[in-house]
């Protein structure tokens, strides 16, 4: 029971911790993430790293992600790319 609860807690949070980072911002693909001025850099990873991760795989589609708070489904491609893209930009 305590360890279900815990997993619990973990999802959560981990759901949250990039909702947090995105609200108010018109983020609807990774590379907006790439682009967005106001996020830090370790911000815009944190938040593509949390997009790719298989807490937002879409359920029976394990090539799509979907961050919550953005409006649809996006490929695992188009999420390595931004992160991807990130390092590029960024020299990391």
């Amino acid at each position: 029971m305590m360890h279900n609860m815990l997993q619990k807690a973990v999802g959560n949070a981990m759901a949250m911790g990039p909702v947090v980072l995105v609200q108010g911002m018109q983020l609807k693909r990774p590379v907006d993430v790439v682009r967005e001025p106001s996020l830090l850099v370790d911000d815009r990873r944190t938040i593509l790293a949390a997009w790719a991760s298989d807490f937002c795989a879409v359920e029976s589609k394990p090539a799509l992600r979907r961050l919550p708070g953005t409006p649809e489904p996006v490929s695992i491609d188009e999420v390595q790319f931004g992160l991807k893209e990130l390092d590029r930009r960024y020299g990391i």
